[in-house]
């Protein structure tokens, strides 16, 4: 009987493996094309919310801005109607932020005419307005702005008021709205208040303002005064 050939057993044992040169999968292709796209719309979405976020940064700024300048246009104006009420009860205008806190006379009792949260100016650091004086400069432009702003002499009718404080404000004539405004020069007026009665206050913030009061779009610059109501 004949014996198989070795050597032909060799050669079929030392002979190479054929490789596998079957094609990818299209599924695992058409996954890692998905994983692609999902990767680009993901950074894509982040680059977006980034500036969202970078742009809202601005806009929320200006609304907590906004938000202090109308507190203090209300509490000005809360203090301008306690010094009109203090005036009218007493006979006189006060001399100290402190004289419209503690109230004015109604028989036995004081009645309270201001909060004390209104006696501070939200726009400055040290929270003091300033005190305005019947002859002081800042009332009388005040005074100018409001009259180019409404077209018209804008004055009291409480002539009881005005009977404790001096009388009526001198009109002013000829008044032309040029639709300039003075620079600010930024930071507060940190001058000490005088002695002396005062009939309004202003805020010692030197900055521009948001919101335009009487077409004025300074801070310092807005009077609040029964003078001009």
């Amino acid at each position: 009987m004949k014996k198989p050939s070795l050597n032909r057993d060799a050669e079929h044992l030392s002979a190479p493996c054929a490789k596998n040169t079957s094609p990818r999968s299209p599924q695992a292709g058409s996954r890692r094309g998905e994983q692609g796209y999902a990767l680009v719309a993901l950074l894509a979405l982040m680059s977006i919310m980034a500036l969202l976020l970078v742009a809202a940064v601005p806009n929320a700024q200006l609304q907590a801005q906004r938000s202090l300048e109308e507190e203090a246009i209300w509490r000005g104006e809360e203090v301008a109607e306690a010094i009109r009420q203090y005036t009218r009860k007493t006979g006189r205008p006060p001399t100290s932020m402190e004289q419209l806190l503690e109230g004015v006379p109604v028989g036995s009792k004081k009645v309270q005419i201001l909060r004390p949260v209104a006696a501070h100016d939200p726009l400055s650091t040290s929270g003091e307005w300033k005190l305005i004086k019947r002859t002081d400069q800042a009332l009388l432009e005040f005074q100018r702005a409001v009259i180019a702003y409404a077209g018209r002499q804008v004055l009291t009718s409480d002539k009881v008021f005005t009977g404790f404080v001096g009388g009526d404000l001198p009109p002013l004539t000829n008044i032309l709205d040029t639709g300039t405004a003075e620079s600010a020069p930024g930071g507060e007026d940190d001058s000490a208040n005088t002695s002396g009665p005062f009939i309004g206050v202003a805020s010692r913030s030197r900055r521009n303002s948001i919101i335009n009061y009487y077409g004025i779009a300074r801070h310092d610059k807005w009077v609040f005064t029964p003078y001009l109501r």
